[in-house]
């Protein structure tokens, strides 16, 4: 089974959380902050949406950075998603 995201919605996969922090602490479970950073799984196809036309910037596998409570959880198996439209992600982490 697998997402396809209709009109600007993209579907991400939240990175793994760090463990330990810059300095070497290792942090609890609890304290661990859910990172905003994700990589792109699917994008939809973009189109006239509300009246104006959308361009995809983002492509399957890019890395982003999303707005912290954006989006819709899904969970499909094993595997969690998140579910946002385009201008919820406000940058592409390039290496």
């Amino acid at each position: 089974m697998k997402l396809v995201p209709l009109g600007d919605k993209v579907v991400l996969k939240q990175l793994e959380a760090e463990e330990t922090t810059k300095s070497g602490i290792i942090l609890a479970a609890q304290s661990k902050e859910k990172p905003q950073q994700a990589e792109v799984i699917a994008v939809g196809p973009g189109g006239n949406i509300d009246g104006k036309e959308v361009v995809m910037q983002v492509k399957t596998g890019d890395k982003v950075i999303y707005s912290k409570y954006a989006g819709t959880d899904v969970k499909l198996g094993d595997d969690e998603y998140i579910v946002v439209r385009q201008n919820d992600i406000v940058a592409i982490v390039e290496d």
